[in-house]
């Protein structure tokens, strides 16, 4: 405190001048009415009243004013708990406010269930913020579930701000810390304010690149305020569940608190099965506590329960199979869901939807090994790119040509087939109109294909193969596939040869990409729900240096999201973009929990509808006559409610302060006019009390 704040301060000593003023101030004694009075001669009166308050109120008026004057001479401040920015020489500042909304967030912040959320926590955290900020400055607003997610672009609007934050909801969705800061600076690049900081409100599940300088991020400094998001708290959750036949396979994980736990099976009751031999491994290598709360696993058709098995809670993943019992209510078709009985500080993942068993996507493979085989040894390139996008892959010697080995695959590619059998066509094109995804690479076996083998109806087009003398090419690509920045990669690529497709007939082919002479590079035609793509370049590194591109990484995951909604996959993690391509109308309604609902809002247009989940569930897609079922699953790493990594020192720098000075002074100042106008009316009252006895 100043000098200056003290002595203005010690003026509310004066307050005692009134009271010293109240004492000495003398008045004419009371008079009474006395009948006899008359008979008496007057004479000077010599009494007088003892000294004593007789007006408090107009004291306490007196006194308030000193003291309210003291306060505004001092400039007073008040100290808060709303979060606010430090300003740097008072110039205007840009805030980039990262926000987590994925499920981890939803757990009670304290520990209590019921409580505030950590999402709700945040989220007054960030309104808190905008409110501090004035004209001149700027924020964003960036939603860091899985995917990162812009809500609102950097604007000078608070009210948009705070409108966009109002928005803001609790979702199922993983983390990505690192797409919604490099979103975020991204934001600020666009900003004039020099001072730029990036606010991130998370309870840290991935941890950012950098510590309080964030480099390449539009300069920004980074900024965690909230160091209670980042609490360790116990609790248990429900991955997902698969039914085969009359038994259901849990996958459970339990992490937090002591960390002394995880979920296992513990059941030899007559109504559940025995776990499997990697869950038994597990419970004996780390026996559970006896202190442990009891839990059980239930499996439940609606409100009925149909089977149940006591856990044991312990650290890490544990499966769990539950048998239904013979007679069982649950259909086929039944919406079943595994449910683990309350005791952790998050409720949402205490439950999940029972998908088919193989609710995973899986791409077939079919490729020769041995002539694909790479300098260091190991898998094809193309099953080496799938393995880098978690996708399981089930390699193939040959096309099969049934269709019930082809039914178990979302995607399927066919590297340089020489040409495929009347049966293998007829199981492709069966496979692809139930939803498929089929991608074609030709090469020079393709155009050296036997008599009676060929690509039609699948591909109507005749194979020729066709050497590149300068083994340079440029691609030149559409809007079809959208593979973002890898697709600058194919610019400029080597190949030894090339594919040359004379169309028979157009049959719905579409060109995606060209050759920089204008022959086709990659085709596509949708058969029936499915899609098929044709490649003029073999998976050949001898042929062209293609798969070692980030854009055939780009096509084989866009390959993977076109089949996960087109019918390849029953389960996907929650925040995918389901992709409907080919259907003039699609619904999709969320089938658990809470029962059918109204059909959810998509994005796009009639012909290339896409649908993102941010809410775990069963979903029913409806494709104009035909119908289909995909679950949303959450992201393991949601249900450890701790920090992978805390942050370093330097994003807990002075950027901010939780406790802000307020400025009072106009306050007080309405204040003391309100006092003054007090003691006014009081003296007038006081005045009229006088005078009404002599009127009288």
């Amino acid at each position: 405190m100043s000098f200056l704040t003290g002595a203005a301060l010690a003026i509310a000593a004066l307050a005692a001048i009134p009271f010293v003023a109240h004492l000495l101030r003398r008045r004419p004694p009371r008079e009474r009415p006395f009948a006899a009075a008359h008979l008496v001669p007057a004479r000077p009166a010599i009494a007088r009243r003892r000294r004593a308050l007789e007006d408090r109120v107009l004291f306490v008026i007196r006194a308030l004013c000193i003291v309210g004057l003291a306060l505004l001479g001092a400039t007073p401040f008040i100290e808060c708990s709303r979060l606010s920015v430090v300003r740097r020489r008072g110039a205007s500042v840009a805030l980039a406010i990262v926000l987590d909304d994925s499920l981890s967030m939803r757990a009670a912040w304290s520990g209590r269930a019921g409580g505030l959320t950590r999402l709700e926590l945040a989220r007054q955290a960030a309104r808190e913020l905008v409110a501090g900020l004035g004209p001149g400055d700027a924020v964003a607003l960036v939603l860091a579930g899985r995917p990162a997610r812009v809500a609102l672009a950097a604007s000078g609007n608070l009210g948009a701000a705070q409108a966009a934050l109002g928005e803001v909801g609790p979702s199922d969705r993983g983390t990505d810390l690192a797409g919604a800061l490099a979103l975020g600076g991204e934001l600020l690049r666009q900003v004039a304010q020099v001072d730029r900081r990036i606010v991130l409100l998370s309870d840290m599940a991935e941890r950012p690149q950098g510590g309080g300088k964030v480099p390449g991020w539009g300069g920004a400094q980074l900024w965690a305020p909230l160091p209670e998001l980042r609490a360790d708290l116990p609790n248990c959750g429900v991955v997902w569940a698969d039914r085969v036949g009359a038994q259901v396979a849990v996958h459970l994980a339990c992490a937090g608190g002591a960390r002394a736990e995880a979920a296992a099976s513990t059941a030899a009751s007559a109504g559940s099965a025995t776990p499997p031999a990697s869950a038994r491994a597990s419970a004996a290598a780390t026996p559970g506590s006896a202190s442990a709360p009891p839990r059980r696993v239930q499996i439940r058709a609606g409100d009925k329960i149909l089977v149940e098995a006591p856990v044991r809670v312990r650290e890490g993943p544990s499966d769990l199979v539950l048998a239904l019992a013979a007679g069982s209510p649950a259909a086929p078709g039944a919406v079943l869901d595994a449910a683990l009985t309350a005791g952790d500080a998050l409720a949402e993942d205490d439950r999940a939807p029972v998908a088919s068993a193989g609710a995973e996507t899986r791409a077939g493979v079919v490729s020769d090994a041995a002539r694909n085989r790479t300098a260091t040894g190991g898998a094809p390139p193309v099953e080496q790119a799938f393995a880098a996008l978690a996708v399981q892959i089930q390699p193939l010697a040959a096309v099969p040509e049934q269709g019930a080995e082809l039914d178990p695959l979302g995607a399927l590619v066919v590297d340089d087939p020489p040409g495929f059998t009347p049966e293998a066509r007829r199981a492709l094109d069966g496979w692809a109109r139930r939803g498929g995804v089929l991608l074609l690479a030709l090469g020079p076996t393709a155009a050296a294909a036997p008599l009676g083998a060929g690509f039609a109806p699948l591909l109507p087009a005749l194979v020729r193969w066709r050497a590149t003398p300068s083994r340079k090419a440029r691609i030149e690509l559409g809007d079809g596939v959208p593979l973002g920045e890898s697709a600058a990669s194919l610019q400029q690529i080597s190949p030894a040869g090339r594919a040359q497709l004379d169309l028979q007939r157009d049959d719905g082919l579409e060109v995606l990409g060209r050759f920089d002479d204008g022959a086709p590079f990659l085709l596509r035609r949708r058969i029936g729900r499915g899609v098929m793509y044709a490649l003029a370049l073999p998976l050949d590194l001898e042929q062209s240096d293609l798969v070692l591109r980030p854009g055939f990484l780009g096509l084989l995951a866009h390959l993977v999201e076109t089949a996960r909604g087109l019918g390849g996959a029953a389960r996907t993690p929650v925040g995918a973009t389901w992709s409907f391509e080919g259907y003039p109308e699609v619904q999709v309604v969320r089938l658990w929990p809470g029962g059918p609902g109204a059909p959810l809002l998509l994005a796009g247009q009639a012909g290339a509808w896409r649908f993102s989940p941010s809410r775990l569930g069963l979903y029913e897609l409806r494709l104009g006559e035909q119908t289909a079922r995909r679950v949303a699953a959450i992201d393991e790493a949601e249900i450890d409610l701790a920090p992978r990594l805390p942050l370093e020192g330097g994003a807990e720098a002075a950027s901010g302060a939780r406790p802000a000075p307020v400025d009072v002074s106009s306050y007080v100042a309405l204040g003391l006019l309100a006092l003054l106008l007090g003691e006014l009316g009081l003296l007038a009252l006081d005045q009229r009390r006088r005078r009404a006895p002599a009127g009288r």
